[in-house]
């Protein structure tokens, strides 16, 4: 795709969308939502006793202010770079809109308004890595992507927090439980994000980001990262049950779809085909809310 087509694009999809889809873009809906489903799921198995409800959305709110505010900042830092690729051409920003302004008071506001949310209505460190979330999201992988292919990595660690923020949300304390839940998120993302490089290579490469798959040509190495994350995801998935979060039915569960997992990660790196690719793609979004599905439906009490 080349920019003299961007604007019979945006054009097409401006006729389309109103506000409100329009406003669901610049949050990132479908992101925002998985933050927020990990964050309830970290909240509701680190929660001891009778559940206190209020807590629970007043942690889901203002989680649900900041990842919102921070999806919008990051558009904002790369609506250039998003212009020049057919799957984030349409965005609010690149097709024009929005205006960069009136995204970056909205995104600083949203951000601000759900961190001081957090200090007051939940706790302060749950704020704090609420503030260390955004920061890692905004200003260490967002300019990395333009750098190097470690930005996976590095971007893994903003994605893997709010699952912790959950959970120090209803403890006010970090524990080796909480960290059982980021690490599960941290090694899932490497094998999801891969797959979705592979797909997009060509477009990422349009667009200036350092992706692996592009200083990987023959993509032995993107097969091999996405085999041993899935691979090292097999045993950390298990310390839930181990750490007596969870019982006998998450351990199976957790067994059955981290195999699954694993099964398409290798059959990426033997095949390295679109197909393959979309394949690990779709066992990704499917393994981790099943898996928390169970985590919950199973927790110990």
């Amino acid at each position: 795709m080349n920019l003299t087509a961007t604007p019979s694009l945006s054009a097409t999809v401006t006729t389309q969308k109103g506000g409100v889809a329009v406003f669901g873009e610049l949050l990132k809906l479908r992101l925002t939502l998985l933050v927020l489903l990990t964050t309830l799921v970290g909240f509701y198995v680190g929660f001891r006793g009778p559940m206190n409800y209020a807590l629970m959305l007043h942690t889901v709110f203002a989680t649900a202010l900041v990842a919102g505010g921070a999806a919008a900042l990051n558009q904002l830092l790369e609506r250039v770079h998003d212009a020049k690729m057919r799957r984030t051409a349409g965005r609010p920003l690149p097709s024009g809109r929005l205006q960069p302004t009136a995204v970056l008071i909205y995104g600083a506001a949203c951000s601000a308004a759900g961190l001081i949310w957090l200090a007051l209505a939940v706790n302060l460190l749950t704020s704090f890595l609420g503030a260390i979330t955004l920061v890692l999201y905004l200003f260490v992988y967002t300019p990395m992507k333009r750098v190097t292919w470690l930005n996976t990595a590095i971007g893994a660690v903003p994605g893997a927090l709010p699952p912790l923020m959950g959970w120090t949300a209803a403890r006010d304390a970090v524990s080796a439980e909480g960290w059982v839940l980021f690490a599960i998120l941290c090694f899932w993302q490497l094998p999801h994000f891969l797959a979705i490089a592979w797909i997009y290579r060509e477009e990422y490469a349009k667009a200036g980001f350092v992706m692996l798959p592009l200083v990987d040509a023959e993509g032995f190495r993107t097969g091999r990262q996405a085999v041993s994350h899935a691979l090292g995801l097999l045993p950390v998935s298990l310390f839930p049950f181990l750490l007596h979060l969870a019982g006998p039915v998450y351990l199976v569960s957790a067994l059955m779809l981290g195999l699954g997992y694993l099964g398409c990660a290798v059959k990426f790196s033997r095949q390295l085909t679109l197909a393959s690719a979309r394949l690990l793609f779709l066992a990704s979004i499917l393994y981790l809310p099943l898996l928390f599905i169970v985590m919950v439906l199973d927790k110990t009490r």
